[in-house]
Parts: C-alpha cells; structure tokens; sequence
C-alpha cells in the first residue's frame, strides 16, 4: 500500500570543514568521499527510481562440469553482463555471466513464486585477508521467495509448482508457464513520477462484480502510457470498514461500489475523517440503484459538502483540465456517465469502470476506451493532488485534522444528479 520507492529522509548533510593546517588521515578522507557518495545517493533517489540500465538477461544453461554430480539438473541459470541501480543511487556492476542454480523446493501444496535478485555490495563491508591500494565494487546474486527489498533489483521470477524438479525457458515471453523463467516484472531505471496514487476498494455487503475490479485495473496500467508523471500501485488493496488499522489512512482513494442504501449517519461518522485528510470516496453506482444513490447524496448532504455535475464546475476545475480536459462526462454506448463531485466524494453513475478495459459485454470502439481511462486519470490526479495539499495544511497546523466546510451553495433538487434520473 505505502509507495513502494520513497523519496530520501529529510536529513541535513554534513561535510569535514577543511583549514590551514588541517590534518589529512584515513578517517577524515573517507568522510570527505562518503559526503559526495551520499549527496549523489540522494540527488538519484530524488530524481529517479530503481532498475535495470542495461542488460542483465537471465538464461537458462546447462549444469557447468565442475558441479557435483548431484547438482547437475535442470536447475542452472546464467545472468549476463550489465548494469542496475539500486534505490539509493548505488550502481550495481555485473562485468561478466555469472553462472547460478535455483535451488528452492516447494514443499506446500500450492505454487510459490521464486526472485532471483541482484544487490549492490560495499567493498569496505567485506573482509579482506589483505589491505589493498584499490578494491573494486561489487554484487550479489540471491533467490529468495519474498518480495525484492530496497536494496535489491529483481532480475526474474518462476511460479514453482510443488514439487518441481526443472526449470524451463518460456514458450511465451508474455505468459509464461509454471516453473518458467518469468521477465515481466523487471523493472528498468527511469526518471521518478511527480506523485503516487494509493488505491483501495473498501468491501461491503454486496460483492464486487468481477468485471468491475478486472477494468479497474486496466484503468492502473494505463496510467504509465496515458500520464507517465502519474504512478499508482499494480493492484487494488481491500479494507473494511470501519477498522482500527492506521494504515489505511494512508490511501488517496477508497472506492465504493454496491446496490444497498447505506445507514448515512454510521457511515457518515466513518468516513469523515478520512475525508478530512484528504482521502478521496469514489463511488460508482448503477443508475438503476435508485435507494443507494439516494443514499450517496444524503451522505454528501450529511457532511456539508453536497454534489455538483461536472459541468457545473468551475471551468478551472482540475477535474476538469489536468490532465485531460473535459467539458461534460462521455457517453457510453448512448447512455450518459452522470459525474458528481461534492467536497472529498466522487459519485459516477453509469458504468465508467466498464469502458476502462475490454471486458464490457459489448466490443467498445478504442476511442471510448480512452476517453473512459482519460477521465479516471483525471480522478485519480485529482485524488493525490487535493491529498497533497490538505496534508501540507495539516503539517503546518498540526493541532487541526478537520479540512474546512465546502462554501458551495446547495443545488436545488430539480439540479441534483438523482432528480436527472427519476
């Protein structure tokens, strides 16, 4: 759920004073090198995230003839020659193939899945026998069935089934197999994206269509194509509430979806602090749900904030202009998307998930497609960018977590999203 490439501590730097006299040794010119280290550390941190440069491809070879007999299966790999970098900015070096065997077994009943990772290693943190004029940087190689870490760069992935006694090379890159050397989740070094988006559907009485989550996460991998400055997590999260878990105020969406009313005043004391840190509700409601988009407006009613069409906002209005500009909300397949936006809640009526992917009943033309994934971008920019700013007043005055009132003026019922329905 956190943003899994932070950005460096705010920590002040501190560099050797150099004087007349000063006297030079081992010690001091080490801080005088480890200052320029860390400053070129945090500078790519800052700027950039974590990968591969170059390189680095894994293959899959014969066990070496120096290898014990009972080692010589199916299991060899080769990484090639090239270049990473690590979260911290440290240039991870592999000169020339390294041969390396898997040697995880899956001893459960299901697939696990197995990294192969690469490290950078500090030369000073190694034990020498002797001491040397130069020492060369160097790495390591491990597989581990944990998620990479922050130090680590992932070079590969096998789904192990129980059992497994080989490792093969993929029929097809795109889908590998179980038991396949897996490329797809390698990550290449790249510049950072200006923000971060954190998304979590909260789980209610009424189970999510399988649809609905399959096209929500299309709308995720579009992001990186439509709107690289904007970077969001691979998958959707899931939280009850209300829950005493602290981390979930960490998310810049919840996203609510359902065909039960909800009980407003309860839901309206759960959601309000989060709402007053910035989080974001999107809700997406069937217009034929008449009792839960009622709901949904009394709630916005209930908190002060009361929901305006998108077009009836400010032609500024950020959900509106960044960064795709939209003048009223798309039709699809003839039937209007109702957008309504009210303090920290967004309420869509119609089925805009379902444009964003390719698992509408119907075969959508690309052009409603992206339009459809335009404006979700666009909510979810909006999501961190209000987040950001409300969590920047709430630093500066820590003693308040309430975000100020709405001034809008309540529309009329003849001008509500729900009295455009009936």
């Amino acid at each position: 759920m956190n943003n899994p490439f932070p950005p460096p501590n705010i920590k002040p730097f501190q560099r050797l004073q150099v004087q007349d006299g000063l006297l030079m040794n081992a010690e001091r010119w080490k801080q005088a090198h480890d200052y320029h280290r860390q400053r070129q550390n945090v500078h790519y941190q800052a700027l950039n995230l974590p990968g591969i440069v170059c390189d680095l491809g894994v293959t899959l070879i014969s066990p070496p003839s120096e290898i014990e007999a009972k080692y010589r299966d199916r299991r060899w790999v080769q990484v090639q020659p090239g270049i990473a970098i690590d979260l911290f900015g440290n240039i991870i070096v592999v000169p020339e193939p390294i041969n390396f065997r898997i040697s995880s077994e899956n001893l459960t009943p299901d697939p696990i899945i197995v990294y192969l990772v690469v490290s950078y290693v500090d030369p000073e943190k190694l034990r020498r026998k002797e001491l040397l004029e130069m020492v060369q940087e160097t790495f390591r190689i491990d597989e581990k069935t944990s998620p990479p870490g922050d130090l680590e760069v992932e070079l590969c992935r096998i789904l192990l089934q129980p059992g497994a006694k080989e490792i093969e090379s993929p029929k097809d890159v795109f889908f590998p197999g179980l038991n396949s050397l897996d490329l797809r989740y390698r990550k290449q070094a790249r510049s950072r994206p200006q923000n971060y988006v954190r998304i979590a559907q909260i789980t209610a009485d009424d189970p999510y269509p399988d649809r609905t989550l399959s096209n929500f996460h299309y709308l995720l991998e579009s992001v990186n194509a439509l709107y690289p400055s904007l970077e969001t997590a691979d998958t959707l999260d899931r939280v009850t509430l209300p829950t005493t878990d602290p981390q979930v105020l960490n998310y810049d969406v919840l996203f609510l979806t359902g065909k039960q009313p909800l009980i407003v005043s309860e839901f309206a004391k759960i959601i309000e602090p989060y709402l007053n840190l910035g989080t974001l509700l999107l809700i997406e409601a069937d217009p034929s749900d008449i009792p839960f988009i009622e709901s949904i407006v009394e709630l916005s009613d209930t908190l002060g904030t009361p929901i305006q069409e998108l077009n009836r906002l400010d032609l500024r209005h950020p959900l509106r202009t960044q960064p795709f500009l939209f003048a009223t909300p798309p039709t699809i397949e003839g039937k209007p998307i109702h957008f309504g936006y009210g303090g920290g809640l967004i309420l869509l009526i119609g089925e805009l998930s379902a444009a964003w992917g390719l698992n509408h009943p119907s075969l959508l033309p690309r052009e409603t497609i992206r339009t459809a994934q335009e404006l979700g971008i666009n909510i979810l920019n909006f999501a961190w960018r209000r987040r950001q700013m409300m969590n920047l007043l709430i630093q500066r005055n820590r003693n308040s977590l309430a975000s100020p009132k709405s001034e809008a003026a309540k529309p009329s019922k003849r001008d509500s999203l729900f009295d455009k329905l009936v």
